[in-house]
């Protein structure tokens, strides 16, 4: 593995953060809305602990979507192609 440019390190950092900071608000949203049901319908105990439950899921599950998604070679096609760099598409 080669050594990275500053560029490659500072999209590295970005992704990263988005990920957290995606995540963290995926898992606010679920907690809210599970522990505020649980809320609702007289289960507080048992609704904060599924809705941390359910929080903590979100956020693994958004983090590691994000970062799956940048990792280069991912099987979703977006990993860059080095041999057609600054090419047109043969179609274009």
């Amino acid at each position: 593995m080669g050594t990275r440019s500053g560029a490659e390190r500072d999209a590295v950092t970005v992704e990263i953060a988005f990920a957290v900071v995606t995540g963290a608000f995926a898992a606010a949203l679920v907690f809210g809305l599970v522990a505020g049901t649980g809320w609702y319908l007289d289960m507080s105990a048992a609704g904060l602990r599924i809705g941390g439950v359910a929080g903590c899921l979100a956020f693994v599950a958004r983090v590691v979507q994000v970062l799956w998604r940048f990792t280069p070679g991912a099987p979703d096609g977006t990993a860059p192609r080095p041999g057609r760099a600054g090419r047109p598409h043969p179609d274009a």
